[in-house]
């Protein structure tokens, strides 16, 4: 009797956290880690350091505000059923946008920093084309991930912008960079969820066709950008790791897919990464 209890109550409280707080466990590396790029790139000092911090609230209100505006708009899977899921929803709906909106309201209109409404116009373009993508069914949902992450990884360039009082070609090439490693895993984590059952190197290269083909794409994009003078060289180590695991993959035996272990690892090169490219960044004085 008690654990029937306990697994309701359990299966309760999930249900609620799900109108509330964002399920995608991946895209919360794609918000907070080119975050954390832009601003230290920015070196931020003084009140430049609290204005970050107000960027970082007014970033994580509008993440979280989605998820209970979507059950509430009734576009989402998750949808109220009773009238305290609803009051939740409204409550949930109340408290990020108190945050986020009173976050911009000193970051915009107290402290000047127009060059985010840009910034956000760009973003909210990218998160319309994800939604429009996502209506079209299940064989777009990689290219609404991509067009998405376009939004997420904006961070890097409002927290550079922020931190440096700067909206020049070295903000676009932060935001870039970031995308352009988002995007590799978003490939690369399609390609493994979508071959579990490849045992041969020609399965795997059947399976994770579009995946390889981001990797080309990648390494000439990339190459371009450090001719055109738009990339430190150091910076360019940044993806090596990236690379390697994606070809480590493709010629590895084979393994049994764990999903948990998989989003674990790919946070843990998000993090390398952001280090990586801090590091080619600063040595190379930019």
């Amino acid at each position: 009797m008690f654990s029937s209890t306990l697994a309701l109550h359990t299966a309760g409280a999930a249900r609620l956290r799900s109108f509330v707080w964002p399920r995608e466990h991946g895209a919360w590396g794609m918000l907070l880690v080119p975050l954390a790029t832009g601003a230290v790139l920015g070196r931020p000092v003084g009140d430049k350091i609290v204005l970050v911090l107000l960027l970082g609230l007014a970033a994580l209100g509008l993440f979280c505000l989605r998820t209970p505006l979507e059950a509430w708009l009734g576009i989402s899977s998750w949808r109220p059923q009773n009238p305290r899921e609803r009051r939740i929803i409204i409550h949930s709906i109340y408290v990020y946008s108190s945050v986020s909106l009173g976050a911009l309201a000193i970051l915009l209109w107290q402290i000047r920093l127009y060059g985010l409404l840009l910034v956000g116009a760009a973003a909210a373009t990218a998160f319309l084309g994800q939604a429009l993508l996502k209506s079209r069914g299940r064989q777009t949902r990689t290219a609404a991930q991509l067009v998405g992450s376009i939004g997420l990884t904006a961070t890097a360039a409002a927290a550079y912008y922020v931190a440096s009082a700067r909206l020049d070609t070295a903000t676009l090439v932060i935001w870039a960079a970031n995308w352009v490693f988002a995007a590799n895993q978003i490939l690369y984590v399609q390609a493994r969820i979508h071959s579990t059952r490849a045992t041969t190197f020609g399965e795997r290269l059947t399976q994770g066709k579009w995946f390889i083909l981001g990797e080309i794409v990648m390494v000439l994009s990339l190459a371009l950008a450090w001719r055109e003078g738009w990339l430190p060289s150091l910076a360019l180590l940044a993806f090596a790791p990236v690379l390697w695991r994606g070809l480590a993959w493709l010629f590895s035996s084979a393994s049994r897919l764990q999903i948990r272990r998989l989003g674990i690892s790919e946070l843990v090169h998000a993090v390398i990464f952001a280090a990586l490219l801090i590091a080619g960044f600063q040595i190379q004085g930019w």
